[in-house]
């Protein structure tokens, strides 16, 4: 499974996966855009990439290529598989040097729009059966100047998964809703000997999104979303979230070795504590879910798993039920061919829609497939996305990769003791003046 995508949107969207992978691109030379780009006029194979190296999530995309194949015997997709920390970098360069496939995982925001800006992928030309199946609003979220750049597939609304034995084991009786109440519940998990929250610090993102909560909580929606134009970050805001976080972390909450832990790799990453009782709690998107069945000793879902939002922060200027969630979806490069087009439509028809929810234990965009949604912790986090007042993009992307990079790496040093709440603000405007 993956990570992140997103939209300030009341429903943001996007790939529970990220998608990546080496190889080059299939399909035509034709450089249109509006899903006119050419095909051989006989059989044709897409390149794919997604990093759902394993499990159910590999086997969906596997059995999707087939039922697509047996519908259309001249496409044939191609998958190719990565691990999802490679995802961007190996993308870049595929993109730069004219060697993307053909069909890849959109995170939307900055990084959407310099590859618009850069004429490396296609507009979609929706139909009004395609803008059903995925939702306005989803679609909204990956729409630039009236023009769609992705195909989106499932929602990503993030929050803090937890075990809700270990919170009954604390004498936890009911998920915090505040900052305070979170702080209390913390000092009651350490009191009984378990460790409150995992981190996967040594992939930065994990470590940097309590950072991103804080700010959705601190600043005004105004406020984010301007900074996505001027990439300025001179509102006080910024730097109470990070003076947030500095006293959050005072209180001990994550694990030993935070630093060194991954998020999503092997039974000792941060979802792999939380899988196996090892830790309470993990701020993450909903791909969460997925990733934490796949580490569990029988490879199932944590029969206690539950999901809160995160909590409100006194005195903030961000609204209270404000939801950090993805908003990107599937994109096409600017030489894919128009079968390309056909696979991303067919991704979002009910039918592919439940059978990826299942597979990826998580909510799909097509309304008429959220019936499979039956798990508590997945109903918690629909209910509340469909309920927020608006969504925004994770920080990095919606700010871009330079700038999100800078700002990650920022709140590790905070919480490394490197660093200071102004030192990410400073840190971000650098990265922002450089370009």
């Amino acid at each position: 499974m993956a990570r992140k995508t997103r939209s300030a949107t009341p429903v943001a969207i996007g790939l529970g996966i990220a998608l990546a992978a080496t190889g080059c691109a299939g399909g035509s030379d034709d450089n249109s855009s509006g899903n006119n780009g050419g095909s051989s006029g006989g059989k044709v194979t897409l390149t794919f990439w997604e990093n759902a190296t394993t499990g159910p999530g590999q086997q969906y995309f596997q059995d999707a290529a087939k039922a697509y194949h047996a519908l259309h015997p001249d496409v044939t997709v191609k998958l190719q598989t990565v691990q999802n920390e490679d995802f961007d970098g190996k993308l870049q360069t595929a993109l730069n040097s004219n060697s993307a496939p053909d069909v890849f995982m959109q995170r939307g925001g900055g990084k959407m729009q310099a590859m618009v800006d850069a004429g490396q992928i296609q507009a979609l030309d929706l139909t009004a059966t395609d803008k059903a199946n995925a939702g306005e609003a989803s679609v909204a979220g990956v729409t630039i100047d009236g023009k769609v750049y992705a195909m989106p597939t499932d929602t990503q609304p993030e929050g803090i998964y937890y075990s809700k034995n270990l919170f009954k084991q604390a004498g936890i009786t009911a998920t915090p809703t505040t900052m305070d109440e979170l702080t209390a519940d913390v000092a009651k998990l350490k009191a009984a000997n378990v460790a409150p929250v995992a981190v996967g610090a040594k992939d930065a993102w994990p470590a940097a999104h309590w950072y991103y909560n804080f700010a959705l909580r601190e600043c005004s929606q105004d406020t984010m979303t301007q900074a996505a134009k001027s990439l300025k970050f001179s509102d006080p805001c910024w730097t109470k979230a990070g003076e947030d976080l500095s006293a959050f972390l005072k209180t001990d909450p994550f694990q030993k070795g935070f630093l060194t832990t991954s998020a999503q790799q092997g039974a000792g990453s941060s979802a792999g504590m939380l899988a196996n009782h090892k830790a309470a709690m993990e701020l993450m998107g909903n791909w969460d879910p997925g990733v934490i069945a796949s580490l569990t000793p029988d490879k199932k879902q944590l029969p206690d798993l539950g999901w809160f939002p995160f909590p409100a922060v006194s005195g903030g200027k961000g609204d209270p039920s404000a939801i950090m969630g993805g908003g990107g979806g599937y994109s096409l490069s600017k030489k894919a061919p128009k079968e390309a087009f056909g696979f991303l439509e067919f991704l979002v028809t009910k039918d592919q829609q439940e059978e990826y929810a299942k597979a990826f234990d998580t909510i799909p965009v097509n309304k008429s497939a959220q019936e499979v949604v039956t798990d508590s912790y997945n109903i918690s986090a629909l209910q509340a996305f469909n309920k927020a007042a608006y969504s925004m993009q994770f920080l990095d992307t919606e700010y871009g990769q330079n700038v999100g990079n800078a700002m990650n790496t920022a709140v590790v040093n905070l919480l490394a003791g490197k660093g200071s709440a102004a030192d990410i603000v400073s840190a971000t405007n650098s990265a922002a003046e450089k370009g």
